[in-house]
Formats: C-alpha cells, structure tokens, sequence
C-alpha cells in the first residue's frame, strides 16, 4: 500500500509539473503569434499607404530654400498624378510605365520625381515649364513663352547654410503666368545659370526648376537634368510632417528650445 502510495506521490509532482509547463508555454505562443501578426498587418499597411497613397521624403540639399528647408520630413501624394513602376519602392521593371489614373501636373506644382539616367535618384523641384512652352533665364530674370515672370522683392537674408557657409540673398515673391505665386532666393542675377538659351519643352515632358535659384541644378541643365519625362514623376509635395532643420542658421523659423516648429505641418505652396 505505501509503495503505491509512494508510486503515486512519485508521479504526481511530475505530472504536475508537466501541465504548468505546457500551460505557461501556450500563452507566450500565442503573444508570439499576435505580434507577428500585428506585424505583418503594418508592414502590408506601410507597403500601401506609401505605395497609392503619400509616400515620405526628406529633404537632403538646399535647392527649394525658402520652400522646403534641409531637414524637413514630408508627404508626397502619389494619387495626384497616377501610378505607374515609379510609384513603387525600388522602381520595379516588371511594372510598366504608362500610368494608371494618369493626370498632368499644373505649372507652380512642386514635384518628386526619379531620374533613370542618375541611378533612379529621387530629385524635388518645381515645374515651371509645361509641354510646349519655351523658357529662358535673361539676367536673372525668369521667361516663360517669350513673357517676363514677376517677381517682388520681399527682404533680404543673411543665415548660414546646411554647409556651414555664411549666405545673403534676396528673397523675392515670384508669380508664375497662371497666378501661382511662390517665394524665391536669388544670391545674384549673374550667376551661371542666370542666363540660358532658349529651351522649348518637349511634349510629355516638363521643366523643373529649384526654388533656390543660385543653388540648383535643375533642368536648365540639359546635360545633368535636363527636361523630366512625364512618366518619371513620383507625386506632389503636400506637406511637411516634421523636420530636423538646423534651428543656428539664424533664418526667422519659430524654434521654441531648439525645435523647429515652425516647420511642422506645413503645407508646402
């Protein structure tokens, strides 16, 4: 009788035991499950947002000051202008280029686009010339289609750039013919891109131009940009998220202890 009762005690604990193991372990299974799950409905979400709906960029070089400002964070709709291969991450081949959705830019837009001739690098500028048009720099001074844009000096600015270089400009309102108006800087009206043959924009294609106009290369370089084609463009600029813009440049952004807020949530114009 003990012995049974010994063999019982024996394999008691053990059973025992073994069940809190088991029922410890399903718990911890089925997080693991949930998480990867959790994770896998992220990611499928990201892929979608970014892929039809606002992609997101940052903004790496000085070339749209005053627009968009090295650091700022923002959203690119894609929607605006239709999907194609260059909608998608990595630009994938087997995806064609004709648009779906398709839709034209409007001059005054400012515009991600990718350039297969530079390593599908991404590139942010705006469009200044449509199909058709003929543009030219005379002195500094912007012409689209034989007529001279206006432009109204706003200040002057003295900031130190991303580079650490100490700058002065003119900031000037420009108005496009269609009645965009949109900020400018201009170091000088003698720069070497400040005087230009005359470009006639090809069709299905567009002229872009950086907002900073002394320190972008743009399409009024032919050999470097050149005109853009249609269907290389990304989407259009909305907004910025957030930015990581140097506050010691000395421009007048609000930068409440050292964070630019003013540039958050900024519609980009």
């Amino acid at each position: 009788m003990s012995d049974q009762a010994n063999k019982a005690g024996d394999v008691k604990p053990e059973n025992t035991a073994d069940n809190k193991g088991t029922d410890s372990q399903k718990p911890a299974k089925n997080e693991a499950i949930v998480l990867l799950k959790d994770l896998v409905v992220i990611v499928l979400f990201y892929l979608v947002f970014t892929t039809f709906g606002w992609g997101s960029f940052h903004i790496p070089s000085g070339s749209m000051e005053p627009t968009l400002e090295v650091g700022d964070r923002i959203f690119v709709s894609k929607l605006s202008y239709g999907y194609n291969r260059f909608s998608f991450n990595f630009d994938p081949e087997f995806i064609p280029e004709e648009r779906l959705f398709d839709d034209a830019p409007e001059r005054g837009d400012v515009v991600v686009f990718t350039l297969p001739h530079r390593g599908y690098e991404d590139f942010i500028k705006r469009v200044i010339g449509l199909p058709g048009d003929t543009v030219q720099m005379k002195g500094g001074r912007l012409y689209i289609n034989g007529d001279l844009v206006d432009r109204t000096l706003v200040r002057d600015v003295n900031y130190t750039d991303y580079q650490g270089h100490e700058r002065r400009v003119k900031e000037f309102e420009e108005t496009l013919p269609n009645g965009v108006k949109h900020r400018i800087y201009e170091r000088t009206d003698r720069g070497p891109s400040d005087t230009t043959a005359l470009f006639v924009v090809p069709q299905g294609h567009y002229f872009m131009m950086g907002d900073n106009r002394d320190g972008s290369a743009d399409s009024r370089e032919l050999g470097n940009m050149g005109f853009v084609k249609h269907a290389y463009l990304v989407g259009q600029a909305d907004v910025t998220t957030f930015s990581l813009y140097d506050c010691d440049q000395g421009k007048d952004i609000s930068c409440p202890a050292g964070v630019p807020l003013g540039r958050f949530f900024k519609l980009i114009e």
